[in-house]
């Protein structure tokens, strides 16, 4: 009996193909189950304020409204994201990121005040991804125009991002850029997005010579 239980969700029955098509695309969201799925659908039916026209509405103006900064590659309405052209940031420290999900995290602890680059990802073989498959030409294009000083690899701490990380420090080794990694607040395997506020903040302003990390 449990295991008939247990089953059916699986077979889960819809009295409308309309219904059930939707409920199917919710479920392709990160995260979300069948049942959430069902939930949000038929809360969006029957909501009288008209939120599902206003997700539509939002949804269909991202699709052909946003950009990818010219500059950094983070998201953006205009062909140079808001960051970018903050007069108040830094221009010469630069905080090299895998996704733009890291750019998020780290703005939300309030402690960094210059320039990112989004990577699109980390060097990984297993799953295909090479260097040319990242935005890691973009990134030296930058150094070599732009007076940059710094750059900050804030990258999770794993083989794939230590492999990154490397390949990013051999490529800019010629020029006259510092190279520093963050504090090992975040422990090896984790992603940035995940770690608390306090602890992301800290890693970043406790960040530490690229040199002095590979000797210890």
């Amino acid at each position: 009996m449990d295991i008939l239980i247990h089953n059916t969700s699986k077979f889960m029955k819809y009295s409308s193909k309309l219904l059930e098509e939707a409920v199917n695309a919710f479920g392709n969201l990160p995260g979300v189950g069948k049942k959430s799925a069902l939930r949000m659908v038929l809360h969006l039916i029957q909501d009288k304020n008209l939120k599902s026209e206003k997700i539509v509405k939002a949804l269909n103006e991202l699709q052909a409204g946003l950009k990818k900064c010219q500059v950094c590659c983070n998201y953006s309405d205009e062909d140079i994201c808001n960051i970018c052209s903050d007069p108040h940031r830094k221009k010469d420290l630069v905080c090299v990121v895998e996704s733009i999900r890291d750019v998020m995290a780290i703005e939300e602890t309030q402690q960094y005040s210059g320039l990112y680059h989004v990577l699109g990802g980390v060097i990984s073989p297993l799953e295909g991804i090479g260097p040319e498959d990242l935005n890691i030409d973009q990134l030296c294009e930058r150094v070599r125009k732009k007076q940059i000083e710094e750059l900050i690899m804030a990258i999770s701490p794993s083989i794939e991002g230590e492999t990154t990380i490397f390949y990013v420090s051999k490529k800019l080794e010629d020029m006259n850029v510092n190279i520093s990694t963050i504090a090992r607040g975040v422990s090896f395997g984790g992603e940035l997005e995940y770690a608390d506020e306090f602890t992301l903040g800290k890693s970043i302003m406790s960040r530490i010579p690229y040199s002095q990390s590979m000797n210890g």
